[in-house]
């Protein structure tokens, strides 16, 4: 059974879910974009079996927690250390998917004293990434999003508000859009029945109250993330598939050139979707 509760964070809430083994090694999951503490993972009986405790939360704007504007990837760190202070976490690891990966690196470079290790599937390299064609790679309709960014918030706004509504009207909707940008692996991998509900339900779960969480991330990956990755103290394991149409793999390959205790893996059948997977051996290294 997973523990829903709420951590105060100033005058902001943040929701958290635990699930997993009461008194097993500390894992924090940093959901995708867009994405919510329900996301998939592990059955809580898995987690238990490996001695995982596991612990996601809505970031701000997300799902129950307050939206806190203008945020930047850096202020995931000060989330993540009230969630640890409120459990009495005094060391733990995290690992970040997709739109999380960032936020990830945020705490090994801003915690090194609390985060054992961080893995990132499927990341994001800077925005203004040096020497890497950010788009490449990139299904069109993923990197007009990104576009629309740069352009300014208002337009960015009026689109995601339409497809928030449209999600949380038919939270299957979103994922039947990114069907038509997956490559071949994703489309089989999204096969899945239960995979399926499990987004749907993810996604539903963080739109419910708006755009906005949405609409912050990539706000915030376009800026300044807040801390220098060749500070990044605590080792780093970075994972992506080949055919990522989403977060392509020259991304990760980026990042670990540039994060000191660094290794990547690029796994030649998988992309993006396939970080489903690769989250039940990730775990296992975090907590080794």
């Amino acid at each position: 059974m997973a523990t829903r509760f709420e951590v105060g964070v100033g005058a902001r809430v943040l929701t958290v879910e635990v699930s997993g083994a009461a008194h097993g090694s500390p894992v924090f999951l940093l959901h995708g974009t867009p994405g919510s503490s329900t996301g998939p993972r592990p059955r809580p009986s898995m987690l238990y079996r490996q001695g995982i405790r596991l612990i996601s939360y809505d970031r701000p704007g997300y799902g129950g927690s307050t939206r806190l504007p203008d945020r930047s990837v850096v202020d995931a760190a000060a989330d993540v250390r009230a969630i640890a202070d409120r459990l009495r976490l005094d060391r733990f690891a995290v690992v970040g998917r997709s739109g999380g990966g960032p936020h990830a690196l945020a705490c090994a470079a801003v915690l090194p004293h609390r985060v054992e290790r961080a893995a990132v599937l499927v990341g994001l390299a800077p925005r203004n990434a040096a020497d890497l064609n950010w788009y490449e790679g990139m299904a069109d309709a993923n990197a007009r999003k990104h576009v629309t960014a740069d352009r300014g918030t208002a337009d960015h706004m009026h689109e995601l508000r339409a497809l928030a509504e449209q999600t949380a009207d038919d939270p299957e909707s979103l994922l039947a859009e990114l069907r038509a940008q997956m490559s071949g692996p994703d489309l089989l991998f999204t096969r899945s029945v239960l995979f399926q509900r499990l987004l749907a339900k993810s996604y539903a779960d963080a739109l419910r109250v708006g755009p906005y969480g949405w609409l912050d991330d990539i706000q915030a990956f376009r800026r300044e993330w807040g801390f220098a990755l060749d500070t990044i103290v605590p080792p780093v394991r970075l994972w992506h598939g080949a055919h990522d149409t989403f977060s392509p793999a020259s991304h990760s390959r980026w990042l670990a050139q540039r994060i000191p205790r660094s290794e990547v893996h690029v796994q030649h059948d998988a992309a993006h979707f396939g970080a489903m997977e690769a989250l039940p051996p990730i775990l296992a290294w975090l907590t080794a």
